[in-house]
């Protein structure tokens, strides 16, 4: 008989499974909800892996849908994970399977018995294709003595209000929800997952949870192929990379994260992998970061070219054509939905609590209401590139830039005039600007391309009004009061965001305007290392967490302006700020070092790349 024949399958009593027996106080409660996870994914989805093997995050189909593992959340009884515990647990450890996207966590007793467990999404070539299946691959071994472990698989559906139904195979078990059935195939006892009864491990056992289909080959040979294809893709990927001399473990391991971001289908990058982690503790300051910003994903794709790993770009130049395309030469919102969507609602799920009971909980974001300027810019900045760079197979050209040419002139019209800035103020409009810096670049940018593809006349009309743009900037946010270009035209108040003028190059770094304007923010805008924002009171009240990747503009600031050991200094501090897996989140506070905010935050990741392309030894010093 087939797993498929009905007649093989029996209804589960749903109350039962709601109610299991108490926990043996053998088994620990889980851990308290934190940042210290790990990423698994494959360019589809992903999933976060606490440091005791337990998935407390899991949206599907996409990065933004709904969450089957929402513990991030809810790390009470209500919420759902994907558990594979140890009795008499004592420790752990975890790492990645070197240069990888593929985690191991071992798991041992006060005896010394010990599990390992290897969890990751499956992702190689295949087929002509990319094979990502919607799955959470995990095996489990014994290493040590005969340990004795529980499974508890317990996924939710409708943001975790709704239990599924479940029914039961010979080899697997189906979560049957309102629009989704998950199945899980395994070749350990069915039963004993049902039931979530202690058993003894005296052999290795595999799982598969994801689409209910079933599988063409067994499920020990099945995720034996999908681990070994899964590694030699993602060692493959990394051994390409042009990376730095010094730090090369972070740099790899922050390429892999931002390449894990990108949701392949479409093309698009999200900033984040979570909605609602709090940008500091009882902030409210709580956001849905699962789409795909165009400032952000600039700053990927910028990032990921410095290591020679342009197929992110193609990809992404795929989804912002669409974009540009889509929006006729009229106002271009700073982030869609990964499937291009123009409209995200934002509301709140009021029955969760939120991470560490700080809610809100909110899905959807009304920035995509908003007129963030410095959009355009970022729009031209990210496909600048593929006008220029030989080794891409479809480089862009005269078809392209007519589009391009319209998104400038949008930047061009929205120049000088208020909006909500790129830290997306929600009751305040200025003329902000970091986004007339960015209407620079976008007109700079594009008068580079039209000399590159000889149309003199283009190039210069452009730079005439990169000309423009330039003088007015530098003169209309120069603050004599504060010695510093300020966060708007007229205004006194620091921002971060300044530093770039350096970075797209609207300044050199070494004029006395910009060293002091950096010495002027770091009077203001720093807690010893770590760098905040903007200084002035925003909708919550004043900024209490240091934004990581404002403390890694500052460390570019300080490299390119000199101070380069203070920068490496700075660098250090930050990469002790990661988690144990090499990742950061949005945000770090400055007393406790812990991290907060939407994780992993790419702008963060980007950030460690970037600046350890900038202050590393050359390879010929070693070699």
């Amino acid at each position: 008989m087939t797993d498929n024949n009905e007649a093989n399958k029996a209804l589960i009593d749903e109350a039962t499974l709601a109610t299991p027996a108490e926990a043996p106080p053998e088994f620990p409660p889980a851990a308290p909800a934190s940042l210290s996870v790990g990423v698994i994914g494959n360019c589809a989805f992903s999933a976060l892996v606490d440091q005791r093997a337990r998935i407390v995050w899991c949206c599907l189909p996409r990065f933004d849908g709904e969450p089957v593992f929402n513990a991030l959340l809810d790390n009470s009884d209500n919420g759902s994970a994907w558990a594979i515990e140890l009795e008499d647990f004592a420790t752990a450890e975890q790492e990645y399977e070197h240069n990888t996207a593929v985690l191991r966590t071992r798991l041992y007793d006060s005896k010394g018995q010990g599990i390992e467990i290897t969890d990751f999404a499956p992702r190689f070539f295949s087929r002509s294709r990319y094979f990502r299946p919607l799955s959470i691959v995990r095996r489990v071994r014994p290493v040590a003595g005969a340990p004795r472990i529980r499974i508890t698989l317990e996924p939710r559906f409708q943001w975790g209000e709704t239990r599924p139904t479940i029914t039961r195979g010979s080899n697997h078990i189906r979560y049957v929800g309102p629009d989704t059935t998950l199945r899980l195939t395994t070749d350990a006892p069915v039963s004993h997952i049902l039931s979530r009864q202690p058993f003894v491990m005296a052999r290795d056992y595999h799982f598969i949870l994801g689409a209910d289909e079933t599988l063409t080959d067994g499920i020990a040979d099945t995720v034996r192929h999908f681990e070994q294809e899964t590694i030699s893709y993602w060692r493959t990927w990394s051994k390409r990379l042009a990376i730095p001399f010094e730090w090369q473990e972070a740099v790899i391991r922050a390429a892999i994260t931002l390449k894990m971001s990108l949701y392949e289908d479409t093309g698009a990058i999200v900033a984040a992998m979570t909605t609602s982690i709090p940008e500091a503790p009882g902030s409210q300051r709580n956001w849905d970061y699962r789409y795909c910003w165009l400032r952000d994903a600039f700053f990927v794709v910028r990032a990921l070219n410095s290591l020679s790993e342009v197929g992110t770009m193609e990809d992404y130049l795929r989804w912002l054509t669409n974009v540009v395309v889509g929006s006729r030469g009229e106002h271009i919102q700073p982030l869609y939905g990964i499937g291009l969507e123009r409209h995200l609602p934002e509301s709140i799920v009021d029955f969760l609590p939120g991470y560490r009971g700080m809610g809100p909980v909110r899905v959807g974001n009304q920035a995509q209401e908003h007129f963030q300027h410095d959009v355009y810019g970022n729009i031209v900045l990210g496909a600048a590139q593929a006008f220029h760079d030989h080794r891409l197979l479809r480089r862009a050209g005269e078809a392209e830039f007519p589009h391009l040419e319209a998104v400038g002139e949008q930047a061009i019209r929205v120049y000088g005039t208020p909006d909500a800035g790129m830290w997306e103020l929600r009751t305040r409009a200025r003329v902000h600007t970091s986004s007339a810096l960015m209407s620079w670049a976008a007109c700079d940018r594009l008068a580079k391309i039209a000399r590159a593809i000889g149309k003199p006349d283009r190039a210069a009309y452009w730079h005439g009004h990169a000309a423009r743009m330039r003088e007015e900037i530098l003169a209309k946010s120069w603050s004599e009061e504060r010695q510093a270009f300020a966060e708007s035209f007229g205004g006194n108040e620091l921002d971060a965001s300044i530093l770039l003028m350096v970075e797209v190059g609207l300044i050199e770094a070494r004029d006395p305007r910009f060293i002091s304007t950096v010495d002027a923010m770091e009077k203001t805008l720093c807690d010893g290392p770590y760098m905040r924002r903007y200084e002035a009171a925003d909708d919550f009240g004043k900024p209490e967490t240091a934004f990581n990747i404002c403390t890694f503009w500052r460390i570019d600031a300080l490299a390119k302006i000199g101070r380069k050991a203070e920068a490496r200094q700075i660098f250090e501090t930050m990469l002790a700020a990661r988690n144990p897996l090499g990742l950061l989140s949005e945000d770090t506070h400055p007393v406790t070092g812990e991290m907060w905010g939407n994780f992993p935050q790419t702008y963060s990741m980007v950030g460690i790349i970037n600046a350890a392309v900038r202050l590393s030894a050359p390879w010929d010093s070693a070699i």
